[in-house]
């Protein structure tokens, strides 16, 4: 009888651990029940649109037909942006940089700009789709200033702003909260997508501290919502990008946000995935009722900031590949800022920048896997192929795809063994190791091509001069 009993318990286990997902133990919170049950299989994100630019790209938005619109940040641009000048006494820009390039400007000037974006014609439309939801956070231009934290005396009052420009109920708790963090959950149990929304602005500690991004409320409550009832499909949006870190390769020349920058918050946000995998679960037996740890899988992020597409993996930290997927922006673009004839600048510079997160494959338009047109983010969800199968792209203004990952949901599950646990001392290997982890003479070749090219330049300069006041002299 013993031994009976002994081998339906370990029926139930082995049931449970396979289909353990499904079921939910007793006594949870009613409020993370979904939000809207019906299946979400087409999710659009973006970030970064200038309110007073050329915004073709929501046709191709509309065209996608998506059932969620995510913004990531950058929603407008608030603050007011001097010009950009590398010489002279004001140096705005450059590793020389003496005075800020960016001011804050009114709550009325604010309110102005959101108006102006909310009403756009295209956009409009999108919002007034009663079958797409639109949901969002913001970065740092309309939390009012750039790279702006903590420390911005403004961020109450813009948080009212930005909330209204999204429709946030006025009984909403974002309302009442320091911080705009929030999460939602969309389909029918077994199928549901978990949405967490991050704010990296209004707790981030300065830039050079190494402090904290998120601050211990937001990361209590974070830890909360990864450690709740089970999704098939998790996505983290932060404003700035998560896995990748290109500061640590473009300075001193520049440097851009990410969690890179924050290492201590980025191994904790790493760990927190990590340790929350595993998750209560139950199956009823007869008269008795299993609970079972098990793993929450099916985690990826997406981000926005640095005016350029790209997609980004991390194999070493959770037990499966951690996605970031970049869209930047809607309006704003690198390639933008220079004449079309110097776009190939651009991307050479793309390509020869070194990144060791970068997904680099066939599904990219450009030899470095960067897009630096105007672009939006598209996810696809074919919940009816086995495994569930994600396509997850980064798409021009026509709604073509310029970047793109096919991932099958089992390929976003915890593996037994760590790939980091194989990685020799001083062995470097894609996706695994850090840039700050590069050799030097690899990790500095941007800057070592920039001093290099000016002092070439220099060089020729001098002896065009040389040259001429040989000629005038002969004259």
């Amino acid at each position: 009888m013993d031994g009976v009993k002994r081998w339906r318990w370990w029926a139930v286990f082995i049931l449970g651990a396979l289909i353990g997902s499904q079921f939910a133990c007793g006594g949870g919170n009613d409020s993370t029940k979904a939000n809207h049950e019906a299946l979400v299989s087409r999710i659009a994100f973006g970030s970064c649109a200038n309110q007073t630019a050329p915004q073709p790209i929501w046709d191709a938005i509309i065209k996608f037909d998506p059932q969620v619109f995510i913004w990531m940040g950058d929603n407008i641009y608030g603050d007011i942006k001097r010009p950009s000048k590398m010489f002279g006494k004001e140096r705005t820009t450059g590793p020389w940089k003496n005075v800020p390039r960016f001011v804050p400007t009114s709550q009325d000037e604010m309110n102005f700009k959101y108006h102006i974006i909310k009403n756009h014609p295209a956009y409009s439309r999108l919002r007034h789709n009663l079958n797409t939801k639109i949901i969002g956070t913001w970065d740092d231009h309309d939390y009012g200033l750039n790279d702006a934290g903590k420390e911005f005396p403004a961020k109450v009052s813009n948080q009212r702003l930005l909330l209204d420009f999204l429709d946030e109920p006025l009984d909403s708790p974002r309302r009442m909260q320091a911080g705009i963090y929030t999460s939602y959950t969309f389909g029918p149990v077994g199928r549901q997508i978990k949405i967490i929304l991050l704010d990296t602005r209004y707790h981030r500690d300065p830039l050079s501290s190494d402090g904290t991004i998120l601050g211990s409320t937001q990361w209590t409550w974070l830890e909360k919502e990864l450690n709740g009832p089970s999704s098939a499909i998790t996505i983290i949006v932060s404003s700035i990008q998560v896995i990748s870190n290109l500061s640590a390769t473009t300075g001193p020349l520049f440097y851009m946000e990410s969690w890179g920058r924050f290492p201590k918050e980025r191994d904790r946000l790493f760990q927190l995935i990590a340790d929350s995998k595993r998750m209560l679960r139950s199956i009823n037996y007869p008269s008795y009722t299993y609970c079972f740890l098990l793993q929450r899988n099916g985690v990826f992020f997406i981000s926005g900031d640095v005016h350029f597409g790209e997609i980004t993996r991390y194999d070493c930290d959770v037990g499966y590949a951690l996605y970031d997927i970049t869209s930047s922006g809607l309006t704003q673009a690198v390639e933008k800022a220079v004449p079309a004839p110097f776009h190939f600048v651009v991307r050479f510079l793309a390509w020869w920048t070194p990144s060791t997160m970068r997904v680099i494959g066939k599904n990219c338009r450009h030899r470095s896997c960067t897009y630096g047109q105007p672009n939006f983010g598209a996810i696809e969800i074919d919940w009816d192929a086995t495994p569930v199968a994600l396509k997850i792209e980064v798409r021009d203004t026509d709604g073509i795809p310029a970047i793109g990952v096919n991932i099958s949901l089992s390929e976003l599950q915890a593996q037994s063994v760590n790939s980091a646990a194989t990685l020799r001392v001083g062995e470097h290997q894609k996706h695994c190791s850090l840039e700050v982890d590069l050799p030097w003479i690899v990790r500095y070749r941007l800057t070592i091509l920039f001093y290099f090219s000016v002092a070439g330049l220099n060089f020729a300069a001098a002896v065009v001069f040389r040259l001429f006041l040989r000629k005038c002299k002969l004259d």
